[in-house]
């Protein structure tokens, strides 16, 4: 089994901003899926339980915030028994142009608060993350809390549904067992 995790804040101020993308890129794979999210109130966290084929995958959207991730990651690894291998984080990144989509299997949280949660609750850098780009504020002066918490506009919209499909399918060769550097030299 995989487990696929998107990064967002709960709460319906926080739908379709731009540090929700990983929340918006689960549901799609889950909609695609058909597959519907459940409240698992003690892993503090969304859950949504599929089939990629024969391939079983654990949607998940951390209720925790984003800053607190780890705390829903962590013991949902335990809990189903999961290796790193088997861990795939969708998160969005600044650092990179709107809708380009970059496939790692280890590094720093390079400032996101979400990943740094991440890395400090399984003890270690070394897990596959899905980084979404969102780009930097058009303006300098834009605060950065601001920009990530700003919803797409409409051009932009169309950018990030384009990716949200390239996505998809990355997640899909991910469940089914591709190897992470064949989908990285594949999509990235």
């Amino acid at each position: 089994m995989k487990m696929i995790v998107g990064l967002g804040n709960i709460g319906k101020e926080y739908d379709q901003t731009r540090h929700n993308v990983g929340f918006m890129t689960i549901d799609a794979f889950a909609q695609e899926l058909n597959i519907n999210f459940k409240q698992d109130g003690p892993h503090r966290a969304f859950v949504a339980e599929g089939w990629v084929g024969t391939d079983k995958v654990l949607l998940v959207k951390p209720t925790t915030y984003m800053n607190l991730s780890g705390e829903a990651v962590a013991p949902l690894m335990k809990y189903y028994h999961l290796n790193l291998a088997d861990l795939l984080i969708v998160q969005d990144d600044m650092d990179m142009e709107l809708g380009r989509l970059r496939l790692r299997s280890k590094g720093s949280a390079g400032g996101h608060n979400g990943i740094k949660s991440i890395i400090n609750h399984l003890g270690t850098q070394d897990f596959n993350r899905l980084k979404f780009g969102i780009a930097h504020p058009k303006h300098e002066k834009q605060a950065v809390i601001n920009f990530v918490l700003g919803k797409f506009d409409k051009n932009d919209a169309i950018t990030v549904d384009q990716s949200i499909q390239v996505a998809k399918k990355m997640m899909q060769d991910f469940v089914q067992g591709k190897p992470v550097d064949q989908i990285m030299n594949q999509y990235n």
